[in-house]
């Protein structure tokens, strides 16, 4: 690894200022509750009034929101609510409303400080992986200029905090990587004799990275359910990774071995951590008779093997399948929405979804500085930066052949995140879903986009007057200059592409031709 105090860590935290700085810039506007902030603010500040979620009122449309705004909190119902997602966003959302009130500004708070997080694991990780600063830092710099991050960060919805956990959660299992080898490279300080081999290697049964990395798959799950295909699949990963560990220490029958002195173990930091995890983010549904289906269990006794499950959790069983009822039933299966969008486009941006818009905004109107006849409009769309994305869709079709190619591990983990995060959905294309579920992906496209520049840019060792060939001097230089720019005009790029767009992503006021123009296709109307 670079040494930190070489700059490491002063780039890491200027490139999170600026993505702190972009995301927390007049975070409080619009004044207004944004799409799904309607349902999930006032879910997290009814759980940090009454411990539990509470249906508010609705009669006439809109009374709740509009008394909220207008400073009155009293909205809330005594009858509890049937949310369709877990509770940790919405307590992360209410933790900031505790800080900054139930305002727009308090209920956005934390959405803008993980997002901005993100960056900062995302550097970090990446650092770690390559072993180089460089790269690391150019893909915190993707990431923050990455249009659906960007917008996903300014809103009180639950993806980004998805996204961060499972960021969170990946980048402790990279640590993890290191951590052990660091281990079993100490078993190679005794050589052995010629033709012997190692019979196991060595025992390391606690991993405290590992034992993190389970804390924040339970925190993801908590989050939304989608998070355990990414903790099945880096399970997978983790113990392959192990396997080649012991494989490189020369261990005989290493599979059937490493699956018992590392498979185990694995199994029960991920997955049964990341379980009891879960199950104590529940602790305030569970601590409240009031809360929704809290009281099934007493009404329906139990048959069977189900005598031994302690009432409070048969109800959270049971109320967890009326959930899953919700996202897979006919109700859901026959509702539309105009900005729904297949996966299958999702790489590419095919459908972006608009989160709110003002239309018909009259020359004059302040901020309004169209020609007569021509009416201005205020949009906030959640839209990827077009060239990050597209690019970021190459990058990710090359770390695939050189992951298989050349068994390059590294390539490994932004292709299984990025395929995790996307293509269970193709299970539930028969529903709506939409564009800023794939705000999960946009990490590991920027990772594996960050190590396909790294791959342009060349080793840090093709630098000016340092080829070691004296039979071409100059190759290595001229090597690492045309990456360079290469790299750097990409860079440049996405940040003057994401300026570009800015407008439609913060609700500004644009003349309608001008709007149109950042409407580079039909679908994205």
């Amino acid at each position: 690894m670079p040494r930190d105090f070489d700059g490491g860590w002063i780039a890491t935290l200027a490139i999170t200022l600026v993505a702190g700085v972009l995301r927390f810039w007049n975070l409080s506007n619009p004044v207004k509750f944004v799409f799904d902030e309607t349902y999930y603010a006032k879910d997290a500040y009814s759980l940090l009034r009454f411990g539990y979620a509470r249906q508010f009122i609705d009669q006439p449309e809109g009374a709740a929101d509009k008394a909220i705004l207008a400073g009155n909190l009293d909205v809330f119902k005594d009858t509890p609510s049937l949310t369709v997602h877990p509770e940790v966003g919405k307590w992360m959302i209410a933790a900031g409303e505790q800080l900054f009130g139930m305002t727009p500004f308090g209920w956005r708070f934390m959405p803008a400080l993980f997002g901005t997080l993100t960056v900062l694991l995302l550097i970090r990780t990446v650092r770690r992986m390559t072993r180089s600063t460089l790269i690391g830092c150019i893909a915190g710099l993707l990431l923050a200029f990455d249009g659906l991050h960007f917008v996903m960060s300014r809103v009180a919805l639950l993806d980004i905090f998805l996204a961060f956990w499972l960021v969170a959660a990946v980048s402790c299992l990279v640590a993890d990587r290191d951590w052990t080898r660091r281990r079993h490279a100490e078993t190679l300080d005794q050589p052995l004799t010629d033709g012997a081999r190692r019979t196991l290697g060595r025992w390391l049964l606690v991993r405290p990275w590992r034992l993190a990395a389970g804390v924040c798959f339970g925190l993801a799950l908590g989050t939304k359910w989608s998070a355990i295909w990414v903790l099945a699949a880096f399970g997978v990963m983790t113990f392959l990774w192990d396997l080649g560990a012991r494989r490189a220490l020369g261990v005989r029958h290493a599979f059937v071995k490493s699956a018992l002195v590392d498979g185990i173990p694995a199994f029960v930091s991920l997955v049964l951590v990341a379980a009891v995890t879960y199950v104590a983010t529940w602790t305030g549904w569970l601590l409240h008779d009031n809360a929704y289906d809290h009281n099934w269990a007493a009404d329906h006794p139990a048959h069977g093997v189900m005598k031994v499950v302690p009432d409070d959790f048969r109800s959270l069983l049971y109320y967890h399948q009326e959930v899953l009822a919700f996202h897979t039933g006919d109700y859901i299966k026959n509702a539309t929405h105009p900005y729904a969008s297949n996966p299958a486009g999702w790489p590419i941006i095919a459908r972006p979804i608009g989160f709110d818009a003002v239309n018909d905004i009259k020359p004059g109107t302040p901020g309004c500085n169209a020609p007569a006849g021509t009416n201005c409009l205020s949009v906030i769309s959640a839209l990827g930066t077009p060239l990050l994305w597209w690019g970021g869709a190459l990058a990710l079709i090359a770390a695939l052949v050189l992951w298989i190619g050349s068994r390059d591990w590294r390539f490994g983990v932004p292709i299984i995140g990025y395929v995790t995060c996307w293509v269970p959905w193709f299970a539930f294309d028969d529903r709506p879903i939409f564009f800023f579920y794939a705000v999960t992906m946009i990490p590991f496209t920027v990772m594996a986009l960050a190590l396909a520049l790294g791959k342009i840019l060349g080793p840090a060792r093709d630098v000016l007057g340092s080829s070691t060939d004296v039979s071409r001097p100059g190759t290595a230089s001229t090597r690492r200059l045309i990456g360079s720019a290469v790299v750097g005009a990409f860079v440049v790029l996405v940040v003057l592409n994401f300026a570009y767009i800015w407008p439609i992503l913060t609700d500004k006021v644009l003349p309608h031709p001008d709007w149109l123009n950042r409407m580079w296709f039909k679908s994205w109307i």
